[in-house]
């Protein structure tokens, strides 16, 4: 599990590459506040070497909690800025600061 920020100058946005590797999974998407935790706007794509990727332009001097959904599970990203409870959720949500 990878997450890349590129930050471009003449926008206020961060390109961000989310990736994680499930060789085994179906579907793979990433949801949190950028997306209004929607699994159909996070769609990854999957990869020959079984890694689902996506890129996300996201605002600048933000922070955003997220997670992974593979095949219906929730996974936080062990790579994720800081991690944040979620009573809704009753656990923890990854936090990614652009």
């Amino acid at each position: 599990m990878t997450i890349k920020k590129q930050f471009v100058k003449t926008k206020p946005v961060c390109k961000v590459t989310f990736s994680i590797e499930a060789k085994q999974a179906d579907q793979v998407a990433v949801v949190g506040d950028f997306n209004n935790w929607d699994p159909e706007q996070g769609t990854m794509n999957k990869l020959k070497n079984g890694t689902f990727k996506t890129v996300l332009d996201l605002k600048k001097d933000a922070a955003y909690e997220f997670k992974y959904i593979i095949d219906g599970e929730y996974i936080n990203e062990p790579e994720a800025d800081s991690f944040k409870w979620n009573a809704f959720a009753g656990n923890e949500n990854g936090v990614l600061v652009v």
